[in-house]
């Protein structure tokens, strides 16, 4: 979700309601502490954004004490550990899921947050580099016991692709395991798959990443038709919530911010359309923030 969880489209999220929690794009704790936090596109938020997790992607625990000093002064809400991302370039800094083959360094990481702050403390793992049921679930116990109080859980394994179906019934086994509330995220893409999920994995929540992005209003659906949540049926028009979001980037952001998150929202959000790949491949080939709203413009216009 790098480049799509910053404050315009949780803002766009937010205002279809139904989001229990926000959360910020990964935030480098080793460079949490330079960052400005009215210019930098990973830090700006508007008051009604809350409650905010701030996701911290950390290597070591000497980098815990500075960035959560930050994110008290940031007001955050909640601060939650990235122990999930599979990608390269965060394994290489020794964090995201590299994290889960290191368990020694995790309990001194998880140790002291837990001891830097009084904030809600979560963590984000996936189900493993291969599935061993004993291994993961001695994983989560380990995030229990230093005092992670929601474990989040992509139910993947590291090398899996998105294309393959998550392996929802694998969180089962954790919630039998430890008492925290635990999450489930992967392969949501609407109200029935929800209710799949929560179905086979019995887990205590849903955490949406792609399909918020192809539907933002996923969240008030999902409130509404699987929590009994008093929201109105959301009244979307595409072409809307699309110049919203535009609208968003050009007030909060710098210029040169804007246009590649632009176009990192429109590769999913083209998708609500038969010949989406048409926005989707024009916005891409865009120059500027002007000639890309021309030419989504063209493409409402004409109606495909």
């Amino acid at each position: 979700m790098a480049g799509l969880t910053h404050s315009a489209f949780r803002q766009i999220c937010f205002g279809f309601g139904g989001v229990g929690l926000l959360s910020t794009e990964m935030l480098s704790a080793k460079r949490l502490p330079s960052e400005n936090p009215r210019l930098s596109p990973y830090l700006i938020r508007t008051v009604s954004e809350k409650p905010l997790s701030y996701q911290l992607l950390i290597s070591t625990a000497g980098e815990m004490a500075p960035a959560i000093d930050v994110l008290h002064e940031l007001k955050a809400d909640a601060i939650d550990l990235n122990m999930g991302c599979p990608a390269p370039a965060v394994g290489k800094m020794g964090a995201g899921f590299r994290l889960m083959e290191q368990p020694d360094d995790v309990r001194r990481i998880v140790a002291e947050a837990r001891k830097r702050t009084p904030l809600p403390l979560s963590a984000k793992i996936r189900l493993g580099a291969e599935l061993d049921e004993r291994k993961l679930k001695d994983f989560c116990t380990l995030l229990e016991d230093e005092g992670i109080d929601m474990l989040s859980v992509h139910a993947r394994l590291k090398k899996e692709s998105f294309a393959r179906r998550p392996r929802w019934e694998c969180i089962a086994g954790i919630k039998d395991r430890i008492k925290i509330p635990v999450i489930v995220n992967g392969g949501i893409f609407s109200v029935q798959d929800a209710e799949q999920c929560l179905r086979t994995s019995r887990a205590d929540g849903l955490m949406l990443g792609r399909g918020a992005v192809i539907k933002p209003w996923l969240f008030a659906e999902i409130a509404r038709d699987l929590y009994g949540c008093n929201i109105a049926e959301p009244a979307v028009s595409l072409q809307t919530v699309y110049g919203n979001f535009i609208d968003l980037l050009n007030e909060l952001f710098r210029p040169e911010h804007r246009l590649g998150r632009l176009k990192e929202f429109t590769r999913y959000f083209a998708q609500n359309y038969k010949f989406g790949h048409l926005l989707a491949s024009r916005i891409q080939s865009s120059n500027s923030m002007d000639e890309a709203g021309e030419r989504a413009a063209l493409f409402f216009e004409n109606g495909t």
